[in-house]
């Protein structure tokens, strides 16, 4: 099959959209990268998407208009991605869309354990004819678990390793890690959320910057400034990184409110600008490293990092530097030599492939979680299909396999 997968996270920075052909099922699972585009949210989109993380600003109008809107924007993204894969919507089989997170209650103390993802499938199947398979978070927190991190699936389809310890560390708005012992027992592996990615440092930077930055490019402001560990100590302190597994986190916990209070006790310190997005950049290396020695079951040979996190080169440093003497890799490096299961797979690609792969399991009626890694009761299942004009011819290729 050739699927697109539509990928958005945290922080809503824009739309991820990979074109792959997948071959075969698991365990010897083929995926191969077509392409990868990167469709950015605009100043106004942004606007009206970050209210939404805010259960004291949001309303049910503004959601119900928005997850048609976002609709429409991941439509556009796959658009995109087909005419810079060269291909039209007939050659396509099938579109996988993560939609856009806007809230995340899946703690203990939760009323009901809950998650939503809004980016209405109906609007992308109707744009471009193609069957959309959408909402994949909701079965695996029906069946007890946390919703995440899904991607843990598709860590353990290509980047285990038979005779290495492996820990594949994603960064994006919040970092996440899934855990690979050596050997071919999905059991084994073991996923969850490590806490802050790039969310507060992306904050930070926007404030240092007067909104010039929305992020710290390669991770330049935070070389410029000096880290106040005796800060980063206390905010260790928060009470998510005792918390045992399984568990997940969000903006809930990491967004926006909490960095503001971050900036406000950072400059009653008398901290500049780049003395925050360094501080706050050891904060999250150190969140990774803690979870790490808390967590893990060992230490990992091998830590392959993989979100917008692997593109910061002084956060780079630092993990490289905690970690030690783990080896610590971008997911690039890694994706050039996975013995043909996988090609071109890489940093900014690796979510969206895990959607794609994610819908392909899903038509085929295989599940596409792992419970040791979500804390998922059972297999599920993944995923709502919305059926395009290619429904029939795609189910009955399906039903032939």
């Amino acid at each position: 099959m050739i699927v697109i997968g539509l990928m958005s996270g945290t922080s809503a920075d824009g739309i991820d959209a990979a074109v792959v052909e997948i071959n075969g099922a698991p365990p010897t699972l083929t995926v191969k990268q077509l392409s990868f585009s990167f469709l950015p949210y605009d100043a106004d989109q942004r606007a009206r998407i970050f209210p939404l993380f805010d259960p004291e600003i949001s309303r049910v109008d503004r959601i119900c208009q928005m997850n048609f809107a976002i609709g429409h924007w991941f439509a556009d993204a796959a658009l995109l991605a087909m005419r810079e894969a060269g291909l039209e919507p007939g050659d396509i089989d099938l579109i996988a869309s993560h939609g856009q997170t806007i809230y995340h209650s899946v703690e203990a103390e939760s009323p009901v354990k809950s998650t939503l993802q809004i980016g209405e499938a109906a609007v992308i199947a109707r744009r471009t004819g193609v069957t959309t398979v959408a909402d994949f978070r909701v079965a695996d927190v029906a069946a007890g678990g946390q919703g995440a991190p899904l991607v843990s699936h598709l860590d353990w389809l290509l980047l285990r390793h038979p005779g290495k310890v492996r820990a594949v560390q994603n960064i994006g708005g919040i970092g996440n890690v899934t855990y690979l012992p050596p050997g071919d027992d999905p059991a084994g592996a073991l996923a969850f959320d490590t806490g802050p990615g790039n969310m507060l440092m992306d904050y930070a930077t926007a404030r240092a910057t007067g909104g010039a930055q929305a992020f710290d490019r390669n991770g330049r402001l935070a070389a410029a400034g000096q880290v106040d560990y005796e800060f980063v100590a206390e905010l260790m302190a928060h009470p998510y990184f005792a918390l045992p597994l399984p568990k997940t986190t969000g903006r809930e916990q990491f967004g926006v409110q909490f960095g503001a209070e971050i900036w406000d006790q950072a400059v009653a310190r008398g901290m500049s600008g780049p003395d925050i997005v360094a501080t706050l950049t050891a904060f999250t290396v150190a969140s990774i490293a803690d979870a790490y020695r808390r967590f893990l079951p060992a230490m990992p040979d091998e830590v392959i990092v993989g979100g917008g996190g692997a593109s910061n080169a002084t956060l780079m440093a630092m993990l490289a530097a905690q970690l030690s003497p783990s080896k610590v890799m971008t997911l690039d490096e890694v994706g050039r030599d996975l013995g043909g299961a996988v090609v071109g797979i890489d940093s900014d690609s690796r979510e969206a492939i895990s959607f794609a792969v994610m819908a392909y399991e899903t038509l085929h009626g295989r599940p596409g979680n792992l419970p040791s890694c979500t804390g998922a009761n059972s297999p599920a299942v993944l995923g709502k299909v919305t059926p395009g004009l290619n429904y029939r011819n795609l189910m009955q290729e399906v039903m032939c396999d």
